[in-house]
């Protein structure tokens, strides 16, 4: 059976671009001075057929972007934080307005089910929400003064020009969680859409222009061969004084690298490998629930998503059948079909990752219980949700980020135990663990190294918490209350001369 998608059926087509948004305007790609449009194709992850096309950018139009964005600066950072809040909050409206269109564009290009892109919408622009709010809220400090006679206090600055880059897996989210601080606190954007989905980041931007954000603030470029040549731009650029960056941790190490020479503030959430913990103690359904909503989710492609389930062994064998029993009555298609609860792989290249971690797994002793083959009958980018037992750290799925719908059940007897085999990698963004010991969770959470801990819940993200990681994971935090202040500076003023009698005395 083969799967056929058509260009989505929206509410509102005008939604659908093709073109960068750049300076308020919707553009073609230029190559040097003949402006030659260049087309970048992608095709629908289920059903492998070509979807469309959008400009191939190369240097010339970054930097073009960046004159913009830099020219807009000038302005846009002398507004007021309200008059930012009042834009963000528009914006969002119009997001929310608008969100079914969304979710049918994120499901078209990316494959995930229709009622995860909803989700995934909700939770997009509830970012532009969040910072609309703490826009008006950006403020310096009054520090007392060691020396008498002086004053001290601070101010905080939009950073400048960013450029943004984001990924496929989360379409919309990413770019709004990047964008939404950045113009809070009063800065300008060149944001990278991801080159395998980048349709969803052109309707925000649509939206952008309706919401009356400032032309030149906000710009968005397509890239795909050319993405090597735009990071490099974006991060070699002396205008552009900030870069975040949600990818691979070799990526990231390339952009820092790259990005050195102008010593740019940077925040970089990069790849993970998320211990899943399951006490003895804890409450099974509960970790069951939990390992569905963490591993499962998006078919595994989160970089939060679990990737080694570790399983204390009073309750191994429990859980592995309780899991085993919920992913058979997972239902794999196309994202817009009834019911459907998972889709496909991003792309073929992803599948054969996966399968390999399996593969590996089962050769060196591993037990599939549910899953474990491809589904070519649905197409080329379609992998079986996969739950397998007696997994060693010797299996490459112990040191590597699957990205894809494998459960592999680790067995443990101690803390300690678990601790350190948790801690055994060079990457640390979330981490999971269930039980009800309240002095057991305190222990556990001190010792993980990682970013970002759920304890007794598989799902972490929420525009008010603090999302970032440790180690090769990267730095920085985006969303809460500390994501603004990727995007500020901090400018201290000391006022001397002052502490004299009154006039008069």
């Amino acid at each position: 059976m083969s799967l056929s998608h058509s260009v989505p059926t929206l509410k509102d087509q005008s939604l659908l671009k093709d073109a960068c948004y750049v300076n308020g305007q919707w553009v073609k790609a230029q190559s040097g001075k003949t402006f030659e449009v260049k087309g970048m194709f992608m095709s629908d992850p289920a059903s492998g057929k070509i979807i469309g096309a959008v400009p191939e950018c190369d240097k010339e139009d970054v930097e073009k972007a960046i004159e913009y964005a830099s020219e807009a600066l000038k302005s846009f950072k002398k507004t007021t934080g309200r008059e930012r809040s009042r834009l963000l909050r528009k914006w969002f409206d119009l997001m929310t307005e608008n969100a079914e269109d969304l979710a049918k564009i994120i499901t078209w290009e990316n494959g995930k089910p229709t009622a995860d892109a909803k989700g995934e919408v909700s939770y997009a622009a509830a970012f532009f929400e969040w910072f609309s709010e703490e826009a008006p809220r950006v403020a310096g400090d009054t520090i007392p003064a060691s020396i008498p006679g002086n004053r001290i206090f601070t101010i905080k600055e939009p950073v400048g020009v960013c450029g943004l880059i984001t990924p496929w897996n989360f379409p919309a989210a990413m770019v709004t969680r990047k964008i939404g601080p950045a113009l809070a606190a009063g800065c300008t954007v060149v944001a990278k859409t991801p080159g395998d989905t980048p349709y969803t980041s052109l309707a925000i931007a649509e939206l952008a222009d309706r919401a009356g954000i400032p032309k030149g603030v906000v710009n968005i470029l397509t890239g795909h061969k050319n993405t090597p040549i735009i990071g490099q731009t974006l991060c070699t650029s002396p205008t552009v004084k900030k870069v975040s960056f949600t990818g691979s941790t070799g990526i990231g190490k390339l952009l820092m690298k790259q990005s050195a020479d102008t010593l740019k503030k940077l925040s970089f959430e990069l790849g993970g490998n998320a211990p899943f913990i399951v006490f003895d103690d804890a409450d099974l359904d509960a970790a069951v629930a939990g390992a569905v909503a963490s591993k499962f989710r998006s078919s595994g492609q989160t970089c939060v998503c679990a990737n080694r389930l570790y399983v204390q062994k009073g309750i191994y064998d429990a859980f592995a059948e309780k899991l085993a029993e919920k992913v058979r009555a997972f239902k794999v298609g196309g994202g817009y079909g009834e019911g459907i609860t998972h889709g496909p792989l991003i792309h073929d290249r992803a599948v054969n990752k996966v399968d390999a971690h399996v593969r590996d797994a089962e050769k060196q002793g591993a037990k599939i219980i549910v899953g474990g083959q491809k589904m070519p009958e649905l197409g080329s980018n379609f992998y079986q949700p996969t739950v397998m037992t007696g997994m060693t750290a010797k299996m490459a799925i112990a040191k590597e980020e699957t990205f894809g719908p494998v459960a592999g059940l680790f067995p443990f007897e101690t803390e300690k135990e678990v601790i350190e085999l948790a801690n055994d990698t060079e990457v640390g963004l979330a981490g999971y663990f269930f039980s009800k010991d309240v002095q057991r969770v305190y222990r556990i959470a001190e010792a993980l190294e990682v970013g970002m801990i759920g304890v007794n819940t598989g799902l972490i993200s929420d525009p008010a918490a603090p999302f970032g990681g440790i180690k090769e994971s990267g730095f920085g935090r985006e969303g809460s209350k500390y994501g603004i202040d990727e995007y500020c500076k901090v400018k201290m003023v000391t006022l001397g001369g002052n502490g004299q009698p009154l006039q008069g005395s």
